[in-house]
């Protein structure tokens, strides 16, 4: 049987391009750590995050902002129909040089989180918490945007993260106003 060589050559560029996406997959998770989504968050069922019942789950705290070591925070965000909790209105407050792992769950329907600036990128999807690490070494005010359609207020589904330098930050502070826009939330804006 003879194979005209136009086959040939469709075959041989088809080829080299299933390697080339193979290899770059393989890259893109071993050298800079881009992964997949996933469940490794912990999963958690969107009634008690979007009643702000945060004792009856194992994967979420109350949103805020927590310091787990010297230079290190653990900061959780609700995204819910059209805000970040914190982020919007408020913004998240970070030091200079730490090393944050956002943990963000969904009270409603699928959504987006998207650090401008960073690679910090992820969907959002109700009954899962997810979650990743950036390090911020600039100060510097960065916006918190859903990529994901999520209704007809989705283009004002907007947050701000503001990385201030040491010397001006205040953990105490920013936590407390963060509890009362919180407890301001729960109280009467659902």
């Amino acid at each position: 049987m003879e194979i005209h060589r136009y086959e040939k050559a469709w075959f041989v560029a088809g080829m080299v391009l299933i390697v080339g996406f193979i290899a770059t997959i393989a890259y893109g998770a071993v050298g800079p750590g881009i992964a997949m989504v996933d469940d490794s968050g912990g999963t958690v069922g969107a009634d008690p995050i979007a009643n702000g019942n945060w004792n009856s789950t194992d994967a979420f705290r109350e949103p805020g902002v927590y310091r787990t070591g010297e230079n290190s925070f653990d900061v959780y965000i609700v995204a819910q129909r059209f805000a970040f909790n914190p982020g919007t209105g408020e913004p998240v407050r970070l030091p200079t040089g730490s090393e944050v792992t956002f943990y963000v769950a969904s009270a409603d329907v699928m959504h987006g989180f998207n650090i401008a600036g960073t690679n910090v990128n992820v969907m959002v999807a109700p009954g899962q918490v997810s979650e990743m690490t950036a390090r911020f070494d600039e100060a510097g005010t960065y916006g918190i945007v859903c990529h994901e359609y999520c209704g007809a207020g989705h283009h004002d589904m907007a947050g701000t993260l503001e990385v201030v330098p040491q010397s001006e930050y205040d953990y105490e502070a920013a936590n407390s106003e963060q509890r009362e826009q919180l407890r301001t939330l729960q109280g009467g804006d659902r």
